[in-house]
């Protein structure tokens, strides 16, 4: 019998799993609380409520970037890593179909020929041939269930399987998305920092001609041009970084460095851009959503089913068995019935004495369970604490990117004040070079504001469990490469 907990709002699947659990009738233990689920999202204020039943499969739409949306389906389709999780979901599910296999009884057949030599002095040479075939079969009843435990515990593991290829196909897609905003970002830095050179060689210019004109000292001219080589010395660490990213995006989507150069050059400069509202369900609806808490369920109905098994090994086993056999001097006898014998037979077997096995199996198997049940509460809880924080970091990081704006805005009349002043003579060199880093400084904190922006939105689909389907096992992955 299984204890409830005072409130199913603390387990969203805590109710399917009691069922499950008491059906099996394994030892009692309760499911501890981890505190009250809530009924809503702390930080949600800004985002409007969803139907529990939407699509968050193909979140990456909302992105308005068909490259993005172009990588993320590649990746879906060859990465290895996805490929190796299917493959243990396969694993898994023929594991389960071996041990239904005990269910059942196991039969099987013989077919022989035995000649035999005979000579003695004065005798003649005479061969004799026996033709034979028979038939054995063993069954062991289930009476207590071990059997039927064991495949519970294989079938709950595939279930867990499963749910893991779901996992790693969500955060594959996450990080993909990640990944491709980070290239985006190193080419809007790139492109910040052209501009940059391009008005600071005005800038030197200026500086060249006036100290010509004996405007102004040597001392200028060395800032410009020191300035200027500062500039240029960032292109090289912002363009290997760009070069990076783009083959770690390429190892992402199964492919070598260099393999999606094609689909990049197609892409424009801009980082995705979110929508503006995401609709968010309640709390109890996005942990349902969550694979990683449904193989953490699973997990738990597995523990729980080979704690029964092992509990079964204390009770007897009844064991059955048959053979049928036919010996013949010619094939044509060996349908004959007075050539047919056959012999049945039953066992039951109780342990008297394991030097304590059984009762450490149970002990095991007891642990496992608290282990999986701990694990599954930990799972909600970082549940929680990741949504709860994509939320603050989309919420602040559009509250940053609101004052950046502004700033860069005056920052940039500021440089285009401070070049003119200088050009007339009004100001010192020093001023211009203040007014364009700063102005480079603020535009490189946008990029960043922006970057974060698009980042955390992409940690909250994640978070809500978006980017699985359960028609996606349903390809193998010989099938993905096919189609490539």
């Amino acid at each position: 019998m299984i204890t409830k907990p005072a409130s199913c709002r603390n387990f969203p699947l805590a109710a399917i799993f009691l069922v499950l659990f008491t059906s099996c009738s394994v030892r009692p233990f309760h499911l501890s609380e981890v505190g009250s689920l809530p009924v809503a999202w702390r930080n949600a204020a800004a985002f409007p409520s969803a139907d529990p039943q939407r699509d968050l499969s193909h979140w990456w739409a909302s992105f308005s970037d068909p490259t993005l949306s172009a990588l993320i389906r590649r990746s879906l389709d060859s990465s290895p890593d996805l490929d190796a999780a299917a493959a243990l979901v396969r694993e898994a599910r023929a594991n389960r179909d071996a041990t239904a296999a005990a269910l059942y009884p196991q039969v099987s057949g013989a077919l022989g020929m035995n000649s035999r030599l005979t000579k003695a002095p004065g005798i003649k040479r005479d061969t004799s041939t026996t033709w034979s075939a028979g038939l054995d079969t063993s069954w062991e009843v289930d009476i207590f269930g071990r059997n039927r435990s064991n495949l519970l515990a294989a079938s709950y593991t595939a279930d867990s399987a499963e749910e893991n290829f779901h996992s790693v196909q969500a955060s594959l897609a996450a990080e993909v998305a990640t990944t491709y905003t980070s290239l985006q970002a190193s080419k809007a830095r790139l492109d910040v920092l052209k501009r940059n050179i391009t008005a600071q060689e005005e800038t030197f210019q200026i500086a060249s001609w006036r100290t010509q004109a004996g405007e102004a000292d040597s001392l200028e001219y060395s800032q410009a041009e020191a300035s200027l080589q500062q500039a240029k010395a960032s292109v090289p660490r912002v363009q290997q970084n760009l070069e990076q990213t783009a083959n770690l995006l390429a190892r992402l989507c199964g492919t070598a460095p260099g393999g999606l150069d094609s689909i990049l050059a197609s892409a424009g400069r801009g980082i995705p851009n979110p929508a503006a509202r995401l609709a968010l369900g309640i709390p109890a609806d996005t942990l349902r959503q969550r694979p990683d808490l449904r193989q953490a369920g699973y997990q738990i109905l597995a523990a729980a089913a080979k704690n029964k098994a092992a509990r079964a090994d204390r009770f007897p086993t009844l064991s059955l068995s048959g053979a049928l056999s036919v010996t013949a001097l010619s094939p044509a006898k060996m349908f004959d019935p007075g050539t047919v014998a056959a012999n049945a037979a039953a066992g039951l077997m109780r342990p008297i004495f394991d030097a304590g096995r059984i009762r450490a199996n149970i002990e095991a198997t007891d642990a496992a369970i608290d282990q999986s049940l701990a694990r599954y509460e930990s799972t909600i809880l970082v549940a929680l604490s990741e949504v709860e924080d994509a939320l603050i970091a989309c919420k602040r990081t559009t509250e940053q990117i609101g004052f950046l704006e502004s700033a860069v805005v005056a920052a940039r009349e500021a440089d285009t004040l401070a070049r003119q002043r200088y050009e007339a003579g009004e100001v010192d060199f020093l001023q211009v070079i203040d007014s364009q880093r700063t102005l480079l400084s603020l535009e490189d904190s946008r990029i960043s504001a922006r970057t974060d922006r698009t980042t955390s939105f992409i940690r909250l689909y994640q978070a809500l469990g978006g980017g699985w389907t359960h028609r996606s096992l349903d390809r193998s992955p010989s099938m993905a490469k096919n189609s490539q």
